[in-house]
């Protein structure tokens, strides 16, 4: 709408249990906020973890108004608000990998992301024990070439990169490895307390053509049921992350901890959604030079308002039983 998207469908559907023996109920910002009061709330991951991030923002300031505290000169990838009346803190660190890891740069003839699998990014890792709710959501950047590394720096092999000279290393190993240390280093820290961590599960883009070709997202109206796919490498990757989350609510049940460990599963959601996306509106007004050939698409983030807000109920919703338990 801002950005000069004419039509208006998308804001109006709501996303329903399927059962239908219930209704998603709406999201009541006060009660999200009294449940983080005195409390940080951390969103960690790439960028769909700050539209995760933006959205709740948005939702929690029709209750009481946030101040930004803090904000890096880095494209805004490390933020934090806090809601006085409550004091409660809402943060968002940029870990594409949640690991370390140094990103590509085509400039300096770097066309591939490294990673070090056995290693968690210092960036959250070091400000963890502030944070009472983490939020952990990545996965698109795992799909892009990269040279991957082990315990003590050993090399595991590459993705995507047959010009280095190593062995193939596939990604979703590489993703399970991520997830895998993440979520140690939050249970080694944390798992005595009545802290919480939520996973997100990896969500589905829907780009229409090849997307270095200037793929679209044209629909204008969600998929009904059956029409959506989710592909092979996608239920892969949403697999991977629930299969960690179980493994570490054993480890933490083995050690009698009072850590939560929760899984956020959106993928079939976002799945029906390919109306939701940016798309050519990622930018303001994108056809104002009457060119309508060649213009970038967004068919991976979503629209404010939009599904994503729905991310944020189900989160309530844990939330509240936690406070029930």
């Amino acid at each position: 709408m801002v950005n000069g998207r004419p039509d208006t469908g998308y804001l109006y559907w709501q996303w329903q249990p399927k059962d239908n023996q219930c209704s998603a109920p709406m999201f009541d910002a006060s009660l999200f906020l009294e449940l983080i009061k005195n409390k940080h709330l951390a969103f960690i991951g790439d960028s769909l973890a700050r539209n995760q991030l933006e959205s709740l923002i948005c939702l929690l300031s029709t209750a009481s108004k946030p101040e930004l505290v803090y904000q890096d000169s880095d494209d805004r990838r490390f933020r934090r608000w806090i809601f006085y009346e409550y004091n409660a803190t809402v943060s968002v660190f940029w870990s594409p990998f949640l690991v370390k890891g140094i990103q590509r740069d085509e400039s300096k003839g770097i066309n591939h992301n490294t990673l070090y699998l056995d290693t968690p990014n210092e960036k959250w890792a070091t400000e963890l024990d502030m944070i009472d709710i983490v939020v952990f959501s990545n996965g698109h950047w795992f799909i892009q070439r990269a040279i991957y590394y082990g315990e003590e720096n050993q090399l595991l092999g590459c993705n995507f990169a047959q010009e280095i000279n190593c062995t193939d290393f596939n990604y979703f190993d590489a993703f399970h490895k991520a997830v895998r240390t993440s979520l140690k280093e939050v249970t080694k820290r944390f798992y005595e307390s009545g802290k919480a961590v939520v996973f997100v599960t990896y969500t589905l883009a829907h780009f229409e053509g090849e997307w270095n070709k200037f793929a679209t997202c044209p629909k204008t109206e969600p998929y009904k049921e059956g029409d959506a796919e989710i592909s092979q490498s996608e239920n892969e990757m949403r697999k991977s992350a629930i299969e960690e989350v179980v493994m570490a609510v054993k480890d933490v049940q083995e050690m009698s901890g009072g850590l939560r460990i929760e899984v956020l599963d959106v993928t079939k959601l976002t799945s029906l959604r390919p109306d939701a996306h940016p798309g050519p509106y990622m930018n303001p007004n994108p056809f104002a030079n009457g060119n309508k050939e060649g213009v970038q698409n967004d068919c991976v983030h979503w629209c404010l308002p939009g599904p994503i807000d729905t991310w944020n109920a189900i989160l309530l919703e844990q939330m509240k039983r936690w406070k029930d338990d």
